[in-house]
């Protein structure tokens, strides 16, 4: 309580009026109608779906059409093997995943610098680290489940179209899980990476590249026939899928390195961006 005096009412008590600080969960409620108010997050995830399970459609669906032009030997080693899996998610596929996904992590933190509503924003919720946290799990969530739904319906699919030819493997073959959960995750990974870049860079077009450059060219120039380049390489979210998805005969490898340390690095990668993306508000004008 205050004292408020006024010409013959001298001390009259008045109630002081605290803000009260937002809940983390009205942050990400905040974040959650924010995301959704945006009319090109439903087309982005749409449309990435649709590419992504398209690219492995269409595998699946080469093998099935000239399965009866493969020799005996060739037909026999792809049964033998497991090699319907590789159908299950494409290294394209994974490509698309990776730049749909980061590209959406850009826009979900860069979006609001470019239309200026970040200085709203930050105006409201001073904790500027509670909010960027509140938005990293949402987009996170988001990642997560649309992952979830590409990565399993892209081998529901493909498995279907295989099994035309009495070739296609079930969820609980070796292996087959390992792929669909390494497929899911990437999508959230690669968009925590996204928000990290925008969180830096801030500039949409530049954040973008940015993040292709890091999830994707940069493994693409890195070779396994060198041990730095090969340490590096293990430590990229693409080479790590890959080692997750690796079914059917693997070829020899200079430098192998266990299904393990590609989780590792999954995880690495998602922690890494999030910490980024919560720090590099802080101390930054708006």
């Amino acid at each position: 309580m205050t004292t408020l005096d006024l010409p013959g009412l001298p001390g009259l008590p008045v109630a002081s009026v605290v803000e009260p600080r937002a809940r983390f969960r009205d942050l990400v409620g905040s974040e959650w109608l924010k995301l959704w108010s945006l009319r090109s997050t439903g087309w982005s995830l749409l449309l990435g779906a649709l590419a992504v399970v398209a690219f492995n459609v269409g595998t699946a669906w080469d093998h099935y059409r000239y399965w009866l032009q493969y020799d005996a030997a060739s037909r026999a080693d792809f049964v033998a093997h497991g090699m319907a899996l590789w159908d299950a998610f494409t290294y394209n596929a994974a490509l698309v995943l990776i730049l749909s996904s980061a590209a959406m992590g850009v826009v979900a933190v860069v979006g609001e610098y470019g239309s200026g509503l970040i200085r709203t924003t930050f105006t409201a919720v001073p904790a500027r680290g509670a909010l960027m946290a509140a938005k990293v799990l949402v987009l996170t969530v988001v990642q997560v489940l649309f992952g979830a739904v590409v990565a399993g319906g892209s081998f529901w699919s493909t498995q279907a179209v295989l099994s035309a030819r009495g070739i296609g493997l079930p969820i609980t073959h070796p292996g087959a899980l390992r792929i669909v959960v390494a497929s899911a995750l990437l999508a959230p990974v690669c968009a925590v990476v996204g928000m990290a870049v925008g969180a830096l860079l801030r500039k949409s077009a530049v954040s973008i590249v940015g993040a292709f450059v890091l999830l994707l060219l940069l493994p693409a120039v890195l070779t396994e026939r060198r041990h730095l380049s090969a340490v590096l390489a293990h430590a990229t979210p693409l080479h790590a899928w890959q080692r997750l998805a690796d079914a059917g005969p693997r070829a020899e490898q200079l430098f192998p390195w266990s299904a393990g340390g590609a989780w590792l690095v999954y995880a690495l990668w998602a922690l890494g961006g999030a910490v980024v993306t919560v720090l590099a508000v802080r101390r930054r004008d708006q």
